[in-house]
Formats: structure tokens, sequence, C-alpha cells
């Protein structure tokens, strides 16, 4: 256990892959297992849930709704814009992503995933695939200091 830096009060180590510090640039997205994979994936994932492969996926938390595709890309929560019906503050002309996803993760046995806190996105993982990520550990490792 390690002492909390403000409190000194001890908290148990965190996870050991995201406590790793970032990398840097993702490496080796640039094989073409990797090229490959990701094309899979994006054919699979873009037409049925319009994935932005943000490399990072939460459709399992979020009712199956890919929070990337809100304009203002939250990935915890509707920012308050969100008019009386339901659409979106930036594009009117869409329902708010985060309602969509509400309504639908009560539908889904593992609902109680939606209200948990997600790390901020790490835009390096742009483009790349989320599964290889998740069989690596990369999805998982956060900026230093962030502690749900």
């Amino acid at each position: 256990m390690s002492p909390d830096p403000v409190t000194r009060t001890p908290y148990p180590d965190p996870d050991p892959v995201a406590s790793t510090p970032n990398p840097g640039p993702v490496t080796d997205t640039g094989t073409a297992v990797h090229r490959a994979v990701a094309a899979v994936e994006h054919a699979v994932k873009g037409p049925v849930f319009d994935c932005r492969m943000c490399g990072q996926c939460v459709l399992h938390s979020t009712g199956m709704t890919c929070p990337m595709t809100c304009p203002k890309t939250l990935r915890n929560g509707p920012c308050g814009g969100v008019r009386e019906d339901g659409r979106c503050e930036v594009d009117p002309s869409m329902r708010c992503v985060w309602l969509r996803a509400f309504e639908r993760s009560r539908r889904l046995p593992w609902r109680g995933h939606f209200t948990a806190l997600r790390p901020p996105v790490d835009n390096r993982l742009t483009g790349s695939s989320s599964w290889i990520n998740l069989l690596t550990g990369r999805d998982r490792r956060t900026p230093p200091g962030w502690r749900p």
C-alpha cells in the first residue's frame, strides 16, 4: 500500500498495467497484423455502432453506444447542454448520445457499468485496434495522477 500524497492515508496500489507511465506514441500500429485487425474491427463495429476507432472501446459500459459520436467526444456523461427534448446543443438534429446510452444500458444485463467513471481518452490510440489494445493492456494506461 502506498500513502496518498495529499492525505497521507494508505490506499491500495493501483493496477500495475494502469499505473505504468504512458510510453508515448503507440508503437507497432503500422505492422500488417495491426492494420488488418484494425480494418476488420472497423468493418464490424463501424456500421453497427458508428465506431470512431478511438482505440479504447467502452461500448460495454455505455449501452452499446459509442460516446465518441458525441460532438464534444465526452466520455463520462452529457455536457449539461442537452435540450429539453433530448437533442444535442451542438447538433440539434441528433439525439444526445448519452441519453441513448442511458436508455440502452437499462436493457443490458451489465447495466451497472454505465455509472463507472471512465479514464480520459488517450488520443494517441486513435485509429488503432481496441481489441489489440485490450489484449496488451494499452487501453488501461491512464495519465499520471488520474484515479477514479
